[in-house]
């Protein structure tokens, strides 16, 4: 027997031996004989409590008891002492009216901020308001209040603004905030639309310019053309078959023409003349044809047979007209490529964010103070300022940017979101995500991220962003999910 096939049957006794080892359980210790009956019966003793089993140490850790997790309870947003109203007022100019409300029965000290849209400024400032630059901005964009509120009062506030572009909706959002201008207590927003603004009324372009009717005259005149060339080359071509039939002897002579000399028929007198039949004279220069006066034309007893008539040729259209017809399919190709990729460009938004594939909803894109939806949020983001006292100390070489958000689970059931997906996209491009510490000081050491929104509810919370830089943001972009395209926020 081989040495490979002797090492291989060893290994395999010793393998199947170790299996049977491992396979006998290990048997109990020999338990003692049971004593002799007594003669007596007596009273049957108790049965001894079964020993509880002594679990065999594996070196393992033992699993938790199924239990299921308790979930986080959802954000429980506790009624505000403050509230805030807002309406549009109906005036040529864009002018808002703003009720603050105290509902304890204590006095409450509130800082009230309206944003201004870009490109806008106040000119009218009631109840002892100011137009004030936020911290980190470079202009005048806000309107700030600083109120005492009695127990159980409301105070009205009225703003106008003027703005640059006529004819466009004005949002301008207000919040009232405690003592350190960080945490909000209510927030509001309001639309201006103004009685007289026009309503652009889209008119159709006329008939004969609109591109369908302009590719429908192109291909008739291409067809008329083509017709018109081809009837014209037609009737010339039949026109020089007739030319050449009619200047062709023999063909005249086949189609039945009076008979010529040499034709076939009986010499005349005057024909014949005194040398008929005689050869030729030696005055006679040159070759001698046939049907010329030849010798070979003269008086023959039978006559000759008709030429057949020549066959047609198939003559080719001129070049020019192919060339004509050519360059005009082509010109129709090229319109009607030009005109087909002239819509798709146009019908391109360069400002679309993806619909499709694994987004879920549509992205939307808006201003402070409008309220946005997306796949299970709405999001409203009421302010958005930098550089604001309050805050834990960022960085070496950030700066801390705080935005007053409202967010509205539209959704049945609980909403959780996650502030890695909460982002602020800076002017170079770049963007950061929300700072989750930050935050956490921001809102009293509660993690607003670690509990979920209730369904139909609403909460109004700061959220803050870490950026490097003098730049604020130019854009935020909220979203309440990984697939969820999510809507976008333009900072001015």
């Amino acid at each position: 027997m081989p040495a490979s096939r002797r090492h291989h049957r060893t290994l395999a006794v010793i393998v199947n031996c170790l299996g049977v080892l491992a396979a006998v359980p290990a048997l109990p210790g020999t338990a003692p004989r049971a004593a002799a009956a007594p003669a007596q019966p007596g009273p049957a003793a108790a049965a001894p409590a079964p020993e509880r089993a002594t679990p065999i140490p594996t070196g393992m850790p033992a699993a938790p008891p199924a239990v299921p997790p308790a979930s986080p309870a959802p954000i429980q947003m506790s009624k505000p002492p403050v509230t805030v109203a807002m309406t549009a007022a109906n005036t040529p100019a864009p002018g808002y009216q703003i009720e603050v409300r105290n509902a304890g029965n204590t006095p409450v000290d509130t800082t009230v901020r309206q944003e201004l849209p870009a490109g806008s400024q106040a000119t009218t400032v009631t109840a002892g308001g100011r137009a004030t630059r936020a911290i980190g901005s470079s202009g005048v964009n806000e309107v700030t209040w600083r109120l005492r509120l009695p127990a159980r009062s409301t105070s009205t506030l009225h703003t106008a603004l003027s703005t640059t572009t006529q004819g466009r909706s004005v949002t301008a959002p207000a919040c009232a905030y405690g003592t350190d201008g960080t945490r909000p207590y209510d927030c509001a927003t309001a639309t201006w639309t103004g009685p007289g603004v026009p309503v652009a009324k889209v008119t159709a372009a006329p008939v004969w310019r609109r591109p369908p009717v302009l590719l429908g005259a192109l291909a008739a005149v291409l067809v008329v053309t083509v017709g018109v060339l081809l009837w014209w080359w037609q009737r010339r071509r039949q026109r020089s078959r007739v030319a050449t039939g009619a200047g062709d002897p023999a063909l005249a002579r086949g189609a039945g023409g009076p008979a010529s000399p040499g034709a076939g028929g009986p010499a005349s007198p005057a024909a014949s003349g005194p040398a008929a039949g005689a050869p030729a004279t030696h005055g006679t220069r040159g070759p001698v044809h046939p049907g010329a006066g030849s010798p070979a034309d003269r008086g023959t007893v039978y006559p000759r047979p008709a030429m057949p008539p020549l066959p047609g040729q198939r003559r080719k259209p001129p070049v020019w007209l192919l060339v004509g017809v050519a360059a005009a399919v082509l010109a129709g190709l090229v319109g009607v490529g030009a005109w087909t990729a002239t819509q798709r460009v146009s019908a391109i938004d360069t400002n679309k964010q993806p619909t499709s594939g694994a987004w879920i909803g549509r992205s939307v894109t808006g201003a402070l103070g409008v309220p946005l939806r997306e796949a299970a949020f709405e999001f409203t983001v009421y302010r958005v300022a930098c550089g604001t006292q309050g805050l834990p100390s960022a960085q070496a070489g950030g700066r801390q940017c705080l935005a007053t958000v409202g967010v509205r689970n539209l959704t049945q059931g609980e909403q959780t979101w996650h502030g890695q997906l909460q982002r602020a996209y800076l002017p170079g491009g770049n963007w950061v995500a929300a700072d989750e510490d930050a935050t956490r000081v921001a809102n009293l050491g509660r993690d607003v991220f670690a509990q979920p929104v209730a369904a139909g509810s609403r909460v109004l919370l700061p959220l803050v962003f870490t950026v490097h830089g003098t730049d604020p943001p130019r854009q935020l972009e909220l979203r309440s999910g990984v697939f969820s395209a999510g809507v976008r926020v333009d900072v001015p």
